[in-house]
């Protein structure tokens, strides 16, 4: 067993019941959008924006982003401690990913929240 305190929960089955709830969340949130794709016909920029400007979405978008850079951490976290076996090697993986997850939050953040 990898213990280790860079998981998220530091538990094996809160891990995985947190990667089942960030999926759930990030499956609503696509099939969300492909249903306003489909049923918007001829999408335009004010449409966009009052979809975007709307508080119920920013604060749904937020949701779907933090339960995106939740999902890539437990998963990428138990790909790496499974099969990265050298303790630098794994370091160094998990740090790029968490740097990577970082931005991605970051950008995101400020993207819909015009920070």
């Amino acid at each position: 067993m990898v213990s280790s305190i860079t998981n998220l929960t530091r538990n094996g089955l809160s891990d995985w019941m947190v990667q089942r709830v960030t999926a759930v969340v990030l499956g609503s949130y696509t099939l969300f959008m492909f249903g306003f794709f489909a049923l918007t016909s001829d999408l335009d920029y004010q449409q966009w924006q009052g979809l975007f400007g709307a508080m119920w979405f920013k604060i749904y978008t937020l949701a779907a982003l933090l339960a995106l850079v939740g999902h890539i951490w437990i998963g990428m976290w138990t790909v790496a401690t499974d099969y990265v076996k050298n303790i630098w090697v794994r370091f160094i993986v998990l740090a790029v990913i968490a740097l990577t997850n970082f931005v991605y939050f970051v950008i995101g953040f400020s993207a819909v929240w015009g920070v």
